[in-house]
C-alpha cells in the first residue's frame, strides 16, 4: 500500500469517526431535551369536557401547587369497602383511566385517579419531584375520608414508581404494582444501551429503592410477553426486595396492557381485594 493511499485510508476513517461522534452527541443531546416527550404521552381535553361513567363520581380540581392544578376523578361504590389511590400509565388522560379503573368500583371499591401535570385538564410543570408531590397531595386528601387502613395503593406502568414512592413515606393498607419497572432509567438502558443516560436523564424513578423501604403487603403483577417493560424488572424487584410481605404473580403469555384479560390477574386481585 502506497503512502499516498495509506494518507487517504486515514483520512477516510477520520471522516467517518468524526461523523459517528457528530451523530453520538446529536442523538444524546436530542435524548436529553426530548425525554419527556418519550416519557410522557399525554392527551389533552378541554376544560369543559364532560366525563361520563357507569358508576358515580366527582370530579375535582387540586390546586396542589401555586402554578399547577390537578383533575381527579373520585368514584363511590354503593357498599365500599376502602379506596384504591391509583396512578396510571403514562399515556392518555382520565377518560381513558377513568374506564380503566372502574374495573375495581365493580368490585366495591371507591378509586381515586388523577391526571398528571399536563394531562387531561391537569395543569403545570412536569418533574419528578413534581409527581410525587402531586401524588403525596392526593393521598392527604383522601386521610381526610378514609382512614389509612383502608387505603390501597395501586401503580400501573409509569405509574408503579409513583405508587412505590407514596408507599415508602406512608402507611397504606398494601400496595399492588401492575408491570413494574425496577427503574426508569433501567428501562431506558435497555433501550439506548450506548447513551450516557444516568446524566442525561432527568427522571430515575427508582421503584427499587422505595419498594425497600415500603411496610405494607407488597403484590406485583408481570405479563411474561410484555416487550414494553420486561418481566425481568418485576423479577428483580422481587429478588432484591427480601421481604416476606411482597409477593409475584407471573401472568403467562400476557402483554403490557391486556392483564385484565387473564384469569390469573382477576383471581390475584380477586385475593388480595
Amino acid at each position: 500500500m502506497s503512502f499516498i493511499h495509506q494518507k487517504k485510508v486515514k483520512q477516510t476513517l477520520k471522516g467517518v469517526l468524526f461523523v459517528l461522534l457528530g451523530l453520538y452527541l446529536m442523538i444524546s443531546t436530542s435524548l436529553y431535551f426530548l425525554q419527556e416527550k418519550l416519557i410522557f404521552l399525554p392527551t389533552k381535553l378541554e376544560q369543559d369536557f364532560t366525563y361520563q361513567f357507569n358508576y358515580p363520581f366527582e370530579e375535582l380540581f387540586l390546586n396542589t401547587d401555586k402554578d399547577a392544578i390537578i383533575n381527579a376523578l373520585h368514584f363511590k361504590a354503593k357498599k365500599t369497602k376502602g379506596v384504591i389511590l391509583y396512578f396510571h400509565g403514562n399515556a392518555g388522560d382520565l377518560n381513558r383511566w377513568g374506564n380503566i379503573t372502574e374495573f375495581f368500583v365493580a368490585k366495591d371499591y371507591d378509586v381515586f385517579v388523577m391526571d398528571y401535570r399536563t394531562y387531561g385538564k391537569s395543569t403545570g410543570k412536569l418533574s419528578e419531584n413534581a409527581l410525587y408531590s402531586d401524588a403525596q397531595y392526593c393521598y392527604d386528601y383522601l386521610l381526610k375520608h378514609y382512614s389509612e387502613d383502608n387505603i390501597t395503593l395501586y401503580g400501573r406502568s409509569l405509574g408503579t414508581g409513583i405508587a412505590s414512592y407514596l408507599a415508602s413515606k406512608n402507611k397504606p393498607k398494601q400496595l399492588i404494582l401492575e408491570t413494574p419497572y425496577y427503574s426508569l432509567l433501567d428501562v431506558a438502558k435497555k433501550r439506548f444501551p450506548v447513551f450516557p443516560l444516568k446524566i442525561l436523564m432527568k427522571y430515575e424513578l427508582p421503584t427499587f429503592k422505595y419498594i425497600k423501604k415500603v411496610t405494607c403487603p407488597i403484590t406485583l403483577l408481570h405479563g411474561t410477553n410484555d416487550k414494553i417493560i420486561p418481566i425481568q424488572s418485576a423479577i428483580k424487584l422481587y429478588d432484591e426486595t427480601k421481604n416476606e410481605k411482597i409477593s409475584l404473580t407471573i401472568i403467562e403469555g400476557a402483554k403490557h396492557n391486556n392483564l385484565n384479560t387473564f384469569e390469573t390477574y382477576i383471581y390475584k386481585i380477586n385475593e388480595i381485594l
